[in-house]
């Protein structure tokens, strides 16, 4: 949740209604499912609410705390609230009224072949900021390094359903992109309040979500979705790189200003067999700290079930503790300025104070066979 302590205000992101990827047992678009509520502290009282996905099938909770951000768009100063969402887009509205800050689509999207299922016709699109990653599977966003590969990557495509953003879940398998721990995720994002700059870690993870009959043991439903990582070729991503960035978004124009790659993808195994050295990022989730000069990134490792882990062809225990660094960028380009070893992954967000003359960046490590630490860095 987040909070303005001026207006009274709390903005909370409401997740799916259950269960994530069948919706047969709750006809209708479900009243809060998916949405962003604004309530009222004083009172409790719903101030207003805005729905970012319809009848919801892919699990695409709002996965962070929304951000409180003032702009100017049109000449006219806006108080608003950001909120970034796992389907890649940034839905931002007047955090006052409720009113979309940019004109926000309803369009049409497909039907669903699963017996009892009734998806959206429509789902909202904004219209800016444009969507930050990938959204759904076309035949020039699979990888691509070299054409065997991109051949490879499209005969694994044809073997399951695929298609634009919000293509349902289906009996055969159907390829979602972004996946379930794709596009914005737990990291959520950081913003400028002096420039208006939003920045946003995502990640292109395609998962193959299957939908099928449960036994008595598993659920009372008539079918459940089960969601895995799905590899694409030679143990490669499916989708071309980056496989991990963060992308800059001037939020008084809507604007894209720049991404970069967060990650030393040389720690993929796959990668280093092709003699790519180059920085194309890893799938991992991406914590941004601000100041008022830099931009202060690092990155998690992996903790997760195992049907979502990314091909690495790593031991899980490695995936855990996978080439951590610290990074520092000029915020304004997104150059590196300083890249640090670290002993451990992140699991959250850096934080920065004073203390005694001395200024320390902090964030968490730990989960998984690691313990869980605190880890300071001094300037």
């Amino acid at each position: 949740m987040s909070a303005d302590e001026e207006l009274g205000y709390v903005y909370l992101p409401i997740s799916t209604p259950t269960n994530d990827y069948y919706g047969g047992h709750r006809l209708g678009d479900g009243l809060y499912g998916e949405s962003l509520v604004c309530l009222d502290v004083t009172t409790g009282r719903k101030v207003w609410h805005y729905q970012l996905v319809h009848h919801g099938l892919w699990d695409y909770d709002p996965p962070a705390a929304p951000n409180l951000i003032d702009v100017t768009v049109g000449g006219n100063r806006i108080r608003a609230v950001a909120q970034v969402t796992k389907q890649a887009f940034v839905y931002v509205f007047d955090r006052v009224t409720g009113q979309p800050v940019w004109p926000i689509e309803e369009q049409p999207v497909a039907a669903s072949n699963v017996p009892g299922e009734r998806a959206s016709k429509t789902q909202p699109f904004p219209t800016k900021p444009a969507p930050i990653d990938i959204q759904g599977v076309r035949d020039e966003d699979l990888n691509d390094l070299t054409p065997e590969i991109h051949k490879e990557a499209l005969d694994i495509a044809s073997l399951y359903d695929h298609g634009p953003l919000f293509t349902p879940p289906s009996m055969r398998g159907t390829i979602q992109v972004p996946g379930t721990v794709g596009g914005a995720s737990w990291a959520g994002a950081a913003i400028d309040p002096e420039t208006g700059m939003l920045y946003v870690g995502t990640v292109r993870l395609p998962m193959l979500v299957t939908i099928r009959k449960p036994s008595p043991t598993e659920s009372s439903y008539d079918f459940i979705g089960q969601a895995r990582y799905l590899p694409g070729p030679r143990g490669l991503p499916l989708l071309k790189p980056p496989f991990g960035s963060i992308l800059a978004i001037d939020m008084n124009s809507g604007e894209h200003r720049w991404r970069i790659p967060i990650g030393r993808s040389v720690a993929m195994a796959s990668i280093s067999r092709l003699g790519i050295r180059e920085q194309l990022g890893l799938p991992f989730r991406s914590w941004a700290l601000l100041t008022k000069t830099v931009m202060i990134v690092v990155q998690m490792g992996y903790y997760g079930p195992l049907r979502f882990v990314p091909g690495l062809n790593l031991p899980i225990r490695d995936l855990h503790n996978l080439d951590p660094h610290l990074w520092v960028y000029d915020k304004t380009s997104g150059e590196m300025l300083a890249e640090i070893e670290l002993p451990a992954n992140a699991t959250g967000a850096p934080i920065t104070y004073m203390a005694g003359g001395k200024q320390f960046i902090v964030f968490p490590v730990g989960g998984g066979p690691l313990v869980e630490e605190l880890i300071a860095v001094s300037l």
